[in-house]
């Protein structure tokens, strides 16, 4: 009984407020009717030149020490010497400090940056984390690490407005497994 008399009051209701909103949908519909509609949008204007230059692949990258990853062009314009990073782990899991071997390799390109034939250029340098963890977090741990080779950098004598960074976090991570997951914690340097 007591279902039936909320069922009968529902209706009730219903009936009441479905005039009040079909009148209130027609007059916003009779509103909106006057108004003009807004322009197309416009396209951006291509230059012939434009369309004569293909789109900038991303640089290739090579591995130089455990941590660090640079740009094809920068190895062999500071002719860095390393050994076979492949080998040997990345950061390890949770962590932003460098390594002997890293630092090695970072003097190296701060040499080259500062005082040797890329004296001046500018880097771009690209925390990167494992797809473990949350996102926001591993987006904070790239750049700690980071941080790591920009402080290591800047105190090995390469001006601070020639250093600038970013952090990827797991965006580009490829590993499903350790191993996979140890060449994705690293920091990737590149020329600007």
């Amino acid at each position: 009984m007591r279902v039936h008399r909320i069922m009968k009051t529902n209706s009730w209701m219903c009936s009441l407020a479905m005039p009040i909103v079909g009148a209130s949908l027609s007059v916003f519909a009779t509103g909106c009717a006057g108004d003009k509609p807004p322009p197309p949008a416009q396209s951006p204007v291509i230059t012939s030149a434009e369309l004569r230059t293909p789109p900038r692949p991303a640089p290739a990258v090579v591995a130089v020490a455990p941590n660090v990853n640079v740009s094809e062009e920068l190895a062999a314009a500071c002719k860095l010497r390393f050994n076979d990073p492949s080998t040997a782990p990345k950061f390890g899991f949770d962590q932003s400090q460098l390594g002997a071997d890293d630092t090695d390799v970072l003097a190296q390109i701060a040499e080259c940056v500062s005082t040797g034939p890329l004296a001046g250029r500018g880097l771009y340098l690209v925390g990167r984390a494992d797809p473990r963890g949350e996102g926001e977090y591993n987006m904070a741990l790239g750049d700690r690490r980071a941080t790591s080779v920009r402080d290591y950098l800047s105190g090995r004598g390469v001006e601070a407005s020639n250093l600038s960074m970013s952090s990827r976090g797991e965006l580009d991570a490829t590993g499903t497994d350790e191993s996979g997951w140890q060449r994705d914690r690293r920091v990737d340097i590149l020329l600007r």
